[in-house]
């Protein structure tokens, strides 16, 4: 069986689930929160269905009671707070941003409503900031993804072409982001979506996390 092979100029990453473990800030956020609630924290597996739910604009009110939008208030102000000390790098994820970088531009999309001096902060305290050629927040465009607008200001930063480029990530807006801009797409099993939820969305290659990548890169 012949191996999928991309010839890319771009390489478009998610940050959450993708370069980063994110599993301990949305925990905490969580626990801040409950606790703000005067609500019992719940199991692990529940706590991580929240930014799942988020994530596809789903209602949380069985898993918090109450006043949902004071909860989310309170989650993601604790969320942006800690992620520089509760996030950790993915393992190996630098040498196989070293070696794509080697191949392509690399850009960063993220759905955090963050400055990007923030988020780029964060990547330099991994010591892989460098190998990002352009950043992009929730802040830096009108609609997140699924819309296609991030990948398209990053096409316009590269200066390359749509068709030339991939985006890689661990969810299924990543995924319907990719396909709406006209990119390629390639979904990892790193983050918080299952390999069956990510391979409805049909993307052209499912991968157990980036450091399998390069393998998939000419």
């Amino acid at each position: 069986m012949s191996v999928t092979k991309f010839k890319v100029k771009g390489i478009f990453f998610d940050l959450d689930g993708t370069i980063v473990d994110s599993r301990e800030a949305y925990y905490e956020a969580a626990r801040i929160a409950f606790q703000e609630m005067e609500q019992e924290l719940p199991e692990k597996e529940e706590v991580l269905e929240i930014p799942r739910r988020l994530e596809r604009k789903q209602p949380i009110n069985d898993i918090v009671k109450g006043d949902v939008h004071k909860f989310l208030r309170v989650y993601l102000k604790a969320y942006y707070s800690i992620t520089t000390e509760k996030t950790k790098p993915l393992p190996n994820v630098s040498t196989a941003l070293e070696t794509l970088s080697a191949k392509a531009e690399l850009a960063l999309i993220t759905m955090r409503a963050f400055p990007k001096e923030n988020i780029i902060k964060e990547l330099e305290g991994f010591n892989i900031a460098k190998y990002f050629t352009y950043v992009v927040t929730a802040l830096d465009t009108h609609k997140p993804k699924p819309s296609p607008e991030a990948l398209i200001k990053c096409v316009k930063a590269l200066d390359v072409k749509m068709c030339d480029c991939v985006i890689a990530g661990d969810s299924i807006s990543d995924i319907r982001a990719g396909k709406a801009a006209g990119s390629k797409t390639v979904a990892v099993l790193s983050g918080l979506f299952s390999r069956q939820e990510l391979a409805k969305e049909n993307p052209d290659l499912i991968i157990k996390d980036v450091t399998a990548l390069p393998n998939f890169i000419e």
